[in-house]
């Protein structure tokens, strides 16, 4: 049967950001190395010496990378060589997700618009060569005028996007915030869902967890700024009747795992009973909310699907990454070791991500 990764990853390169020039070059960020201090690893042990320098700030180049890929085909050098790799793994579709922006990046408006263009032009040719099994999801310029972040979105849509990518915080605003309402009402419009993937684009949170501890693999605590916003802009669109307002939009989490589901449903019964509003049966919440969530294979998927549902869980193997919610094996080990019905699994697989995405 047909398999879908909801969620892998695209490493950029200087390739990406080509297209930069076209609207400023003063704004092609740049790779600085680091000559002196303390070491720095990688989640795989390596030095990294590395940085982008994007609006005098520096970001992390390679610490989260996943040498269980050739550099090739994560950084998408070669498509057929990602390609080939993706039939060994028994995945037909990816949807690509970026490595640079799960954090926050730049507050200028000009830059931020040069990078999403240049990005998005870029994820457009990948699709070219794929033979559209690399789909991928937009950059939005979030601090642009609306017509601007329209333009992107149309683009995209024609050259091979099927979603938009959100952070659990942007702006330094929920997404909860009436300041998004008309992104998601494009949405809506061009049947594009929203992708909340782990990550942030605040730099107040991103920082007040980037500190430095005395194991040499913690840069700072990911779960917390990575993790805990996603889960909860989950539970805040619930709490506040978002997906309600926007009927027209489906919205995604992803690389959260669904662990946190049951939690997340139980304390929110209780908060709607206290309001005296009424709260969905068991595995009805996020169906009547138009929520799908990228599960992970190492996820207690026989406790998470009576409480998320059989249509709205997907997986992702978090391709090209090597963290927490990396398993490039995710789709082989879901068919042959998950301990669930093989109806639910060929669900997960296929025709959630499917309904999800709209492909």
């Amino acid at each position: 049967m047909p398999t879908i990764d909801a969620d892998a990853h695209i490493i950029e390169t200087t390739h990406t950001w080509e297209r930069v020039a076209d609207i400023n070059e003063h704004f092609l960020p740049k790779i600085v190395e680091q000559i002196y201090g303390g070491n720095v690893f990688s989640n795989e042990g390596d030095v990294r010496t590395d940085y982008w320098m994007i609006d005098n700030k520096t970001h992390s180049k390679d610490r989260n990378l996943g040498k269980d890929t050739c550099q090739e085909s994560r950084e998408l050098r070669d498509v057929d060589a990602r390609l080939r790799h993706m039939d060994e793994l028994e995945i037909d579709i990816q949807v690509l997700y970026p490595t640079l922006f799960l954090r926050p990046v730049t507050q200028n408006l000009e830059v931020e618009y040069a990078l999403c263009y240049s990005y998005n032009r870029y994820m457009a040719d990948i699709w070219k060569q794929s033979q559209n099994r690399l789909r991928w999801t937009v950059l939005p310029p979030m601090l642009s005028p609306m017509p601007k972040i329209r333009e992107e979105f149309e683009f995209a849509k024609e050259y091979g996007a099927c979603g938009i990518f959100v952070r659990g915080l942007e702006c330094e605003r929920q997404l909860t915030d009436s300041y998004f309402y008309p992104l998601y009402e494009t949405a809506g419009e061009l049947d594009l869902p929203i992708c909340d993937h782990a990550g942030s684009n605040s730099f107040i949170i991103h920082d007040f967890y980037n500190t430095v501890g005395s194991n040499k693999f913690n840069s700072g605590e990911s779960f917390n700024k990575f993790k805990l916003v996603t889960v909860g802009a989950c539970h805040a669109m619930i709490l506040d009747a978002l997906p309600a307002k926007f009927p027209k939009v489906r919205w995604g989490i992803l690389e959260a795992s669904s662990q946190w589901i049951p939690y997340i449903l139980n304390d929110l019964q209780l908060r709607f009973d206290r309001q005296g509003r009424d709260f969905p049966a068991k595995g009805e919440v996020l169906k009547e909310n138009n929520i799908w969530v990228a599960c992970q294979f190492t996820d207690d998927l026989d406790i998470v699907v009576p409480s998320a549902g059989e249509g709205q869980l997907m997986i992702g193997t978090d391709y090209g990454h090597h963290d927490t919610a990396t398993n490039i094996h995710a789709i082989r080990n879901l068919k042959q070791e998950a301990k669930i019905a093989s109806h639910i699994i060929d669900k997960i697989l296929d025709e959630n991500a499917r309904t999800f995405y709209g492909i």
